[in-house]
């Protein structure tokens, strides 16, 4: 499947590469050198670029090149040499995707099989080339070819055990050259300083050909810098893995290495590290070696002992952990219950207060309106029929709330009552005689109930329509004309059949009437002071007063 948003230089490429002939292609394989170097190392543009290249099997078309015999390539070497540089730098750091599978089974291994061909023909030309500037060309493409190798191990370590089990590799490392030998002990340290533990995962016979050639190559190459790549190896093998330790310094093989090496150059670059290798050959240190690996058996036991034993303490945890988590949880969803309590709590609270504003407020607008409505003159009597209402109210409530709590401090007491009753009624049975005066007393007093009744109910309608009668005579007080207004018959609509009433009114009047006729000296005592109205201006007939209340008949 072609990725979408390809790179048109990619794209343009693999064009030419599949309308081009054969001995053309490896010379336009190389321009994928450039695009590769043009984009920023790292990036995401750059894994794009190689997933490109490898969708459009431009990877498939260097390594067919590459498996090709060097005469029949433009540009010989040269073109192998960066066309090996390419291959290594498009497969490191390349996530093929779907294709997976084939990438890293087929493709990979068969790559690195192909730098150790070309190594190979590269020795054989080297070893057969007779001018010193050929062979210093054969030379640096030998070494970019190992530096190619070198990199696509870095990037995929699952092939140094590959590399190192290939009879390829061998006959490199076996070669007498110096300048070919030295560039692949070089390799050969790089690549068991990525992953040293993979030379233990080869063969035996292999391994013990690599252990001798590296031995053959410190005790019989004159040349410093082999010796000295060789001593580093056997170093860092045998301060790394004991087994190898152990295989140089028991096995018949190297019987007689330790003198060997005692007899060895002193004076050289390399001899601090030879000085270790033979202290670690030593049987003192062979000795340390072993108890080394005897204490580390018993760790090793012990840490299987202690997984053991952790692991059967692990198979009862989970009923703790269940307990646990129930804990857990049930103690959360309180403490989510309890907040949710809270906030329905506090919301109520501010209901409620909005209530009470809301109604203060509205209590206040009504008062307001009543007070623009009410007579100037009823407004005390107004406001002492408020303060009636609200103390009632008032009291009310307070009533209720101690009936509640007297009943719920006597609730045990009438529960103890009624379980004696009940328990009497279900001790004792009643006679039908008992049982009969029982009902008619129940019958009496129910209907004394019901008389009763119909007499409170016919108080209460006849006080109903009493404070009917008075609201409509003080309604009609409040838009009554004034005496100087009144006209006709308006003055008898107000004539009361009440004595009291009209007695009353009468002496009211009079008092007025006296007060504003008497002379000034007299207007000076106090205002509460009654005048005294003599008892034959009060015969009148009362018929005749401006009262309020009912026409007469």
């Amino acid at each position: 499947m072609k990725p979408t948003g390809t790179d048109p230089r990619i794209l343009s490429l693999a064009a030419e590469v599949a309308k081009s002939p054969e001995q053309n292609v490896p010379v336009i394989l190389l321009k994928l050198k450039e695009i590769i170097n043009n984009t920023p190392l790292g990036s995401s543009e750059l894994k794009k670029v190689k997933q490109d290249i490898y969708c459009y099997d431009l990877i498939q078309y260097c390594l067919l090149v590459l498996s090709q015999d060097c005469s029949r390539i433009q540009g010989g070497w040269t073109t192998i040499s960066q066309l090996t540089q390419i291959l290594s730098h498009c497969c490191v750091g390349l996530e093929p995707g779907e294709d997976g599978e084939e990438f890293y089974k087929e493709l990979l291994p068969s790559a690195a099989e192909n730098f150790l061909v070309l190594g190979r023909r590269l020795q054989t030309c080297f070893i057969n080339a007779a001018k010193g500037e050929e062979k210093d060309k054969l030379l640096h493409f030998f070494q970019i070819v190992t530096d190619s190798l070198f990199w696509l191990l870095g990037g995929h370590i699952q092939l140094i055990q590959n590399v190192l089990q290939s009879d390829h590799f061998l006959h490199l490392l076996q070669t007498d050259n110096v300048q070919i030998g030295a560039t692949v002990m070089t390799l050969l340290q790089n690549i068991l300083q990525i992953n040293s533990g993979d030379l233990l995962k080869i063969e035996g016979k292999t391994l013990h050909s690599i252990l001798d050639e590296i031995l053959f190559k410190l005790l019989s190459t004159p040349s410093p810098v082999i010796r000295s790549v060789s001593t580093k190896l056997l170093l860092m093998l045998a301060e790394s893995h004991q087994e190898i330790l152990i295989l140089l310094r028991l096995s018949a093989c190297y019987k007689g290495l330790t003198s060997l090496l005692n007899k060895q150059e002193t004076m050289t670059e390399f001899s601090r590290e030879l000085r270790q290798l033979v202290v670690l050959l030593t049987p003192k240190i062979h000795q340390e070696v072993e108890e080394q690996k005897l204490h580390k058996a018993a760790c090793l036991i012990q840490a299987y002992w202690k997984g053991f034993q952790t692991r059967k303490r692990l198979k009862k945890l989970p009923s703790a952990v269940i307990a646990l988590q129930r804990s857990f949880r049930s103690k959360r969803t309180k403490t989510l219950l309890e907040l949710n309590r809270q906030k329905e709590e506090e919301d109520l609270r501010l209901r409620l207060r909005l209530q009470r504003q809301r109604a203060m407020r509205l209590s206040r607008e009504s008062r307001l309106s009543m007070l623009e409505i009410v007579h100037p003159g009823q407004v005390e009597k107004y406001y002492r029929e408020m303060e009636e209402k609200s103390a009632l109210i008032i009291q009310k409530h307070w009533r209720g709330y101690r009936e509640r709590k007297n009943f719920r401090q006597q609730r045990p007491s009438l529960t103890e009552y009624k379980a004696a009753v009940t328990l009497q009624r279900a001790g004792s049975q009643m006679s039908d005689v008992a049982s009969r005066e029982l009902h008619a007393q129940a019958q009496e007093r129910l209907q004394h109930y019901f008389m009763g009744r119909a007499i409170e109910e016919r108080a209460q309608q006849h006080r109903e329509a009493l404070m009917a009668q008075i609201s409509t005579n003080i309604e009609q007080l409040m838009k009554a004309p004034g005496l100087k207004e009144a006209e006709g018959k308006e003055p008898e609509h107000f004539l009361s059949r009440s004595r009291p009433v009209a007695a009353k009114a009468k002496q009211a009047h009079l008092t007025t009437l006296k007060h504003i006729q008497a002379p000034w000296w007299k207007k000076l005592e106090e205002p509460g002071d009654e005048i005294d109205v003599p008892k034959d201006e009060l015969s009148i007939e009362l018929g005749t007063l401006f009262i309020g209340g009912t026409k007469p008949p």
